[in-house]
């Protein structure tokens, strides 16, 4: 017999009564029933009820025996009494006679948490016990899941016609939209390597190198700050680029590894066949976000006309000032005061004065509506409200003010917030949109400096062209996919043309020098003869993170960091030994 199981512990059934068998695994739960010890042993596949009486030769050993000790056992299988069959597990027919036992791992002093059950731990206590956290049930299935989407995902690339490439780890600092994590060099003192933010140049060198179709399974580095749904320090995508391709041919690549997958693991979940395409701008106006979450039915719509020259004199005057606007939040089902209150308690709480409010009801002479705002702008301005917003009795809509950069985050939020409370989210389903036509670049609202508001890499709609004029003005090639709230995938079809290339850095501030002395190996491989390509990210950590329906990204990561990107197990971040700083040629300085 095997020295350690002849047997998992979801593997036995009632064909195997009679055997002696040999288990491997950790006592998940002890129960002393009157002298007859029964364990619950667990390993990484299930459980097995094995139990012990006095007559067995190890009964005192067993008597010992904890929470989490891991043992062997070899004993006989038995069948259970037909009224204490557990259906609930694949070996609930069955029972083991333990006839030996050895204690392969002890427990030395309290557990930190327990396996068993489903008590609520801090955080922290989590990731610092790690390896206990880990073998709780939920835990096992995320990452069984996420092990499993993995290897789906490269199954469905590989069906396709692409091939995985590995790009390198140890690489040069490039501008992702985050700071780089750097690594200093032995050889080159003074000098530093990044480890990459994402693998963009290498695999759109890949493509002037003639690889048609690459993907990789890849770990980035971004020291950004730590969010539910965002890593602070490494994380996973399915990286993929695409020669001779437009837009619309990445698109549809990709749906149907997404619909595939999401279909797979998503369970009873619907998904979604038709993705619609939305402008960044829509998708601003609409719902306050670039990711919106198409589950729920609520569409945002400009209002300004019934409020401008009104009697309600905040809204009038701040109407008068140019760039502004006012837009409306319906919602459907949220015809009450007391509602509306609560609403316009959330918002002061997001640090607004509040939220002006109209709702309708059926009155005696017919529908009404009502609030303070009514009042103030008048019967038919109501009207005309609740006609645009195709509202009717028992219905609400909530209004906001002024320049749509300050209040579209709050907006979003209130969106998102009034969906949930009044039930109207679509919890059965995946609803996906790409967002599409995103600005090239942004300013700064403090200095006025332009720089690039998504991929720098991307090429520009109508190119050289393009950039002639208003550099706010130009839209990218650039996309992301949403998927209930979430951004799954960005990407952009690439500038692979360098004049273009160091016209889109010049509106950035950066001139050709510093473009060469960046991105000399992407700029000197486009001088001979690069393909149009394009190509996407889709995280794989957030990904899972939606399937296992669950809000917080470490629930699917392993050994993940804390929110101050530390590693509570390892002890991560650590101070250098002196001979390490030396031999690299470095000092710490402390901050004041």
């Amino acid at each position: 017999m095997h020295a350690y199981r002849s047997h998992t512990c979801a593997a036995l059934t009632a064909a195997n009564v009679g055997e002696t068998v040999r288990l491997s695994g950790w006592v998940h739960r002890r129960r002393d029933h009157g002298g007859v010890i029964f364990i619950d042993l667990r390993d990484h596949y299930g459980i097995t009820q094995v139990l012990c009486d006095p007559d067995s030769p190890v009964f005192s050993q067993v008597e010992k025996l904890r929470a989490e000790y891991c043992i062997r056992i070899d004993g006989v299988v038995k069948a259970r009494d037909p009224q204490l069959v557990n259906a609930k597990i694949p070996t609930g027919e069955i029972e083991v006679f333990i006839r030996d036992m050895e204690v392969l791992g002890g427990v030395n002093g309290d557990l930190p948490l327990q396996v068993f059950g489903d008590q609520d731990y801090p955080e922290e206590t989590r990731l610092k016990y790690r390896y206990l956290d880990l073998r709780r049930a939920p835990m096992q299935r995320n990452m069984v899941l996420r092990s499993d989407v993995v290897a789906s995902i490269r199954r469905r690339m590989w069906d396709i016609g692409f091939r995985e490439y590995q790009t390198p780890i140890i690489t040069a600092s490039s501008p992702e939209g985050a700071r780089d994590f750097l690594v200093p060099s032995r050889l080159h003192p003074g000098k530093f390597y990044a480890l990459p933010q994402a693998p963009q140049q290498f695999k759109q060198l890949l493509m002037v190198s003639g690889f048609d179709r690459y993907f990789q399974i890849a770990p980035c580095f971004r020291d950004e700050d730590p969010r539910a749904d965002r890593s602070p320090t490494d994380f996973y995508q399915l990286d993929l680029e695409m020669s001779f391709v437009e837009q619309e041919d990445v698109f549809h690549t990709l749906e149907p590894v997404l619909k595939g997958l999401f279909a797979e693991f998503g369970g009873t979940r619907t998904v979604d066949q038709v993705w619609p395409r939305i402008s960044y701008a829509d998708a601003a106006l609409w719902y306050g976000t670039d990711k919106p979450d198409l589950r729920n039915p609520i569409k945002m719509q400009v209002v300004s006309e019934h409020f401008a020259g009104s009697g309600f004199a905040i809204f009038a005057k701040i109407l008068e000032q140019d760039g502004t606007e006012v837009r409306a939040i319906p919602a459907p089902g949220g015809g009450s005061r007391k509602f509306c209150d609560r609403m316009n308690a959330w918002a002061q709480q997001q640090g607004l004065p509040g939220m002006g409010y109209i709702f309708w009801r059926d009155g005696e002479n017919g529908l009404e509506a009502a609030g303070p705002l009514a009042k103030n702008i008048g019967e038919e301005r109501t009207e005309a409200i609740r006609r645009q917003l195709h509202l009717k009795a028992g219905d609400a809509a909530f209004f906001l003010a002024g320049k749509p950069a300050e209040f579209e985050g709050v907006a979003g939020r209130a969106r998102v917030t009034i969906g949930q409370e009044l039930g109207l989210v679509d919890e059965s389903r995946f609803a996906f949109a790409w967002i599409v036509d995103f600005p090239m670049y942004e300013k700064d609202p403090e200095t006025g400096k332009i720089d690039f508001s998504h991929n720098p890499f991307s090429m520009p709609q109508g190119g050289l062209d393009a950039l002639q004029g208003d550099p706010l003005a130009v839209k990218g090639y650039q996309y992301d996919l949403a998927c209930n709230g979430y951004e799954i995938v960005s990407g952009a079809i690439r500038n692979h043309k360098p004049e273009i290339m160091f016209k889109a850095f010049e509106l950035a501030g950066y001139g050709a020098d510093e473009v060469r002395k960046r991105f000399g190996g992407m700029v000197n491989a486009f001088q001979y003869g690069a393909p149009p390509h394009g190509g996407c990210a889709a995280g794989i950590d957030r990904i899972v993170m939606i399937l296992a329906d669950t809000a917080n990204i470490r629930e699917v990561i392993l050994f993940p960091m804390n929110q101050r990107a530390e590693d509570l197990m390892m002890g991560a971040p650590s101070e250098p030994t002196s001979d390490q700083l030396m031999e690299l040629g470095l000092r710490v300085i402390p901050r004041d």
